[in-house]
């Protein structure tokens, strides 16, 4: 059973819809006996990098978060639940992330493109991905996928063994890391059609 971490962060039901679409058994809830009895837990999340964290530890899902990743049941983040995984973002400066993983997140610069035009931020709509390596959530998906983006911040980090996927929005970002059980993408699979679902499906094969 896929669990679906419920804290308030918005964006849970299109999640599972998409879960269940690729054939899931899923479920949304906080209750820690159902998060611990699943085989995968998915991290979704809309919003601010400090409101998020703020709800995570009021839920008390800290902890469990945790535990699920060190008993290796596959564990994805989805957009804001990527960006919770790092140290830190320049969107609350003083709010500390899980630090699960290192690296940190930062706001898109205002960059041009290469036409001269001011890029927009928020970054929304979609981006083609370059892949790096072998990324067990991009099996089967080939060339430079499209996905569906919408962020304002965006990973960086120094690990590039982790990092799977690389999107170019006038500076290039971190949008897709694995390290061992743990995956998570900026962009959102369950908006971002067949190729999305791909992902989404590799995920609950795993």
């Amino acid at each position: 059973m896929v669990v679906i971490l419920d804290y308030d962060a918005g964006n849970v039901m299109s999640v599972l819809r998409a879960c269940e679409a690729v054939g899931a058994d899923v479920e949304i809830s906080r209750d820690p006996d159902t998060i611990y009895h699943a085989s995968h837990v998915i991290l979704p999340g809309q919003g601010a990098f400090g409101d998020a964290m703020e709800h995570i530890r009021k839920w008390s899902l800290t902890e469990l978060i945790m535990d699920v990743i060190k008993e290796g049941k596959p564990f994805l983040g989805i957009c804001l639940g990527l960006q919770v995984l790092f140290s830190d973002s320049e969107e609350s400066a003083d709010t500390e992330g899980l630090g699960i993983l290192q690296g940190h997140i930062i706001r898109i610069p205002g960059n041009k493109d290469e036409n001269g035009r001011k890029l927009r931020i928020p970054h929304i709509g979609w981006n083609s991905v370059s892949l790096v390596g072998d990324g067990r959530l991009f099996s089967g998906i080939e060339g430079e996928p499209y996905f569906y983006f919408d962020h304002s911040y965006y990973l960086s980090t120094d690990d590039r063994s982790i990092v799977k996927g690389i999107c170019d929005y006038g500076v290039p970002m971190d949008v897709s890391v694995e390290y061992d059980n743990i995956f998570a993408c900026q962009f959102h699979p369950e908006k971002s059609s067949d190729t999305g679902l791909r992902v989404l499906k590799n995920f609950v094969g795993l």
